[in-house]
């Protein structure tokens, strides 16, 4: 099997620092001649680095614009292709919590088709709490009838993802390609100078490109190459995943999240009986639930879910007269406590961690470069946005790339690549902001800030145009 994917190359263009992977013919690898060694590299309009989710977007995004029918375009993968088959029996332990925005976004892909031909979950209903206090905020849809996200394993969308990709038969995919070094071109450029991004594999082979997206996660080769800083911290805590059995199956169709003090735990519904568990906590303590026999790890979630431990007596008083007012105030305000349901077992090798912690670039492009996904911002899963902040990178690097292509534009100049810069850190930033004072602020058991805080969720529940407004800018 080739090591390219969907390979079509334009009348006049040849391959040739790559020569040995042709897309025609057998299929099988060809030795280089010594003419094509000593020839220049090869060169492409949009190399994208990172074939994970958000890179693999990128490339089917630019894959199906019709203004960009006539460029090349190249995706680079370090690691091997996955076979096409049937979905295991297990579900996998990490999922993402898609939005609206980004399942409209799949969609007009055609990758949406793909993900409902595998396996999701849709939910109509979130629910947050506070484990010192009763106070709690939902958001759902006013009918319950429209879905406000979807719960999809991280393996079916890059799975969907490929599929589609593999349909457009435009994008050229090189697997198990590790990049050892990048250079750039000169700020003030003379005539003799090559204008384009220099990239050069481990196995000697040489590429250009007009435009480098850099997608290729936290640590980012392409980025720390480019002298992009970054501003990242530690949160000294590490999220524990598993798959979950529930004691009695349901529609589980609400997405459940608690604020302990020691971090988030949210429970995300996979299907009928089963959920999602993501835990944040301290290193230690995540590795004391992974070193638990299945029936006391099952304890320790069901606990967590339920336990009233850390109730603090003043606050619940406080609340509870809050609570009265509200309900005499705005009684349409007021949401149905729902209880969480039961875990009874795990799957079986299901449970993980891995560390977690903040991180920005300070800027997202540099002349022929853009970041996107984690290469530019990484955030606490607490509000499962991740994904979809780096889907949202997709939509409007693909959109400026297809303007500039429009218009007879340079698509690595920095004209548009600073719009895409503007554009979405306008947005990412204030989500940054806030999924960071909502992980400080539930950090803490001090009875003035929970007493705040507790105060603050339930006037916000109440304020059904608040809810609203927050529900439209995470659902984007």
């Amino acid at each position: 099997m080739s090591l390219w994917r969907g390979a079509r190359l334009t009348s006049g263009l040849r391959p040739q620092g790559l020569a040995w992977l042709l897309p025609s013919g057998g299929r099988g690898r060809r030795g280089c001649s010594s003419e094509q060694e000593s020839g220049p590299p090869e060169f492409y309009d949009v190399v994208i680095s990172g074939g994970g989710m958000v890179g693999t977007a990128m490339a089917c995004a630019l894959a199906y614009d019709p203004n960009l029918t006539e460029k090349k375009i190249l995706l680079l993968e370090a690691g091997n292709k996955k076979a096409d088959g049937q979905l295991p029996e297990l579900y996998s332990n990490r999922v993402s919590a898609l939005t609206p925005g980004t399942a409209a976004f799949l969609s007009r892909l055609g990758v949406w088709d793909h993900i409902c031909n595998m396996r999701y979950k849709p939910f109509k209903r979130m629910q947050v709490w506070d484990e010192c206090s009763d106070a709690m905020i939902t958001f759902d849809k006013a009918n319950l009838l429209e879905d406000i996200g979807f719960i999809v394993e991280n393996d079916v969308i890059l799975s969907a993802l490929s599929k589609q990709l593999t349909a457009a038969d435009r994008v050229h995919v090189l697997y198990r390609s590790k990049v050892v070094n990048y250079t750039w071109p000169e700020p003030s450029l003379t005539p003799d100078m090559n204008p384009w991004v220099q990239i050069e594999l481990a196995d000697g082979s040489k590429l250009q490109a007009s435009v480098l997206i850099g997608a290729d996660g936290p640590n980012s080769m392409v980025r720390k190459s480019a002298g992009i800083q970054t501003m990242q911290w530690k949160y000294d805590q590490s999220a524990v995943v598993a798959t979950l059995r529930l004691a009695e199956p349901t529609d589980n169709n609400v997405a459940w999240q608690r604020f302990l003090v020691t971090g988030p735990i949210a429970m995300l519904p996979l299907s009928d009986n089963l959920s999602s568990l993501v835990w944040s906590t301290s290193h230690q303590h995540a590795s004391d639930l992974l070193s638990m026999d299945e029936e006391t790890f099952v304890d320790a979630i069901n606990s967590a879910f339920w336990s009233n431990e850390n109730h603090s007596e003043f606050v619940d008083t406080a609340s509870s007269m809050l609570k009265t007012a509200l309900m005499f105030l705005m009684p349409s305000g007021t949401s149905v406590r729902q209880l969480p349901p039961s875990v009874a077992h795990i799957d079986p090798k299901s449970r993980a961690m891995f560390p977690l912690g903040l991180g920005h670039a300070t800027k997202y492009v540099r002349p022929r470069v853009a970041l996107i996904g984690d290469a530019a911002h990484r955030v606490h899963p607490l509000a499962g946005q991740g994904v979809n902040l780096g889907f949202g990178d997709v939509v409007s690097l693909s959109q400026h790339l297809s303007e500039a292509a429009y218009n007879g534009k340079d698509l690595g100049s920095t004209n548009h690549l600073n719009a895409f810069e503007t554009e979405r850190q306008r947005h990412n930033l204030p989500v940054m902001a806030a999924i960071d004072l909502l992980k400080r602020l539930y950090s803490t058991k001090s009875i003035p800030l929970v007493c705040l805080r507790s105060l603050g969720l339930q006037a916000t529940n109440a304020f059904v145009p608040i809810k609203e407004q927050i529900m439209a800018f995470v659902s984007r």
